[in-house]
C-alpha cells in the first residue's frame, strides 16, 4: 500500500511546485515596466516628465498586472539657500504647464496600457491591466484642479480588440475605466 502511495505524493509535491509560480514571468513584466519608463522620459522634448523611481509591477493571479510610477509632469526649480522664495509668475506658469500635460500623460498612459495588453500574452483574456501613476508636486505648488493620482484599468481582451483594430480607439473611453484622485 505504501508503494502505491509514494507515487501520489511525488505528484502532488510537483503539482504544487508548480502552482506557486506565477504565470507572468518577472522579464515580461520587467519589459513593461522599463517601456513605461522610456515612455516617460521621451514623452517631451523642451522640458521633460520626470520619472520618480522606477515603474513597478506585478502579476495578481486571478486579477491581471497591475504597474504603478510616480510622475513628475515638469521639472521645475525649487526652494534652496540660494532661491528662498518662488516667484508668483512661475508658479502661475508651471501650473499652466502641468494643467496642459496631465492630458498628455492620459494618452501615453493608454498608449501604455494597449502595449502592455499586447505584450503580456501569459495574463488571460479576461483579466485586468492596470497603470496607476501618482504625481510629484512640490509642496509651494498650486495643485488646484490637478489630480495626485491617475489610475486606469482595463480588461485584456478589450484591450487587444482596440490595439489589433476590432474595435476602434474612440471605444477606449468605454474600455479604460479612469479614476483620477
Amino acid at each position: 500500500m505504501k508503494r502505491h502511495l509514494a507515487p501520489v505524493v511525488v505528484l502532488g509535491a510537483v503539482a504544487a511546485a508548480f502552482a506557486a509560480v506565477p504565470r507572468v514571468s518577472r522579464a515580461a513584466l520587467h519589459a513593461m515596466e522599463t517601456s513605461f519608463d522610456r515612455r516617460m522620459a521621451t514623452l517631451s522634448s523642451d522640458i521633460p516628465f520626470e520619472i520618480l523611481g522606477y515603474t513597478r509591477g506585478v502579476y495578481l493571479e486571478g486579477y491581471g498586472a497591475v504597474f504603478t510610477a510616480e510622475v513628475n509632469l515638469s521639472q521645475s526649480i525649487d526652494i534652496t539657500p540660494f532661491q528662498s522664495t518662488i516667484p508668483k509668475e512661475y508658479i502661475i506658469k508651471l501650473h499652466q504647464r502641468k494643467t496642459e500635460r496631465v492630458p498628455v500623460l492620459k494618452r501615453s498612459m493608454e498608449d501604455a496600457m494597449l502595449d502592455m495588453a499586447a505584450s503580456l500574452d501569459a495574463v488571460s483574456s479576461g483579466e485586468q491591466i492596470v497603470l496607476g501613476v501618482t504625481l510629484f508636486y512640490r509642496k509651494w505648488e498650486d495643485t488646484s484642479g490637478l489630480p495626485s493620482q491617475i489610475v486606469m484599468q482595463a480588461e485584456r481582451q478589450k484591450l487587444l480588440d482596440v490595439k489589433l483594430g476590432h474595435t476602434g480607439r474612440s471605444s477606449l473611453d468605454s474600455v479604460i475605466r479612469v479614476a483620477e484622485l
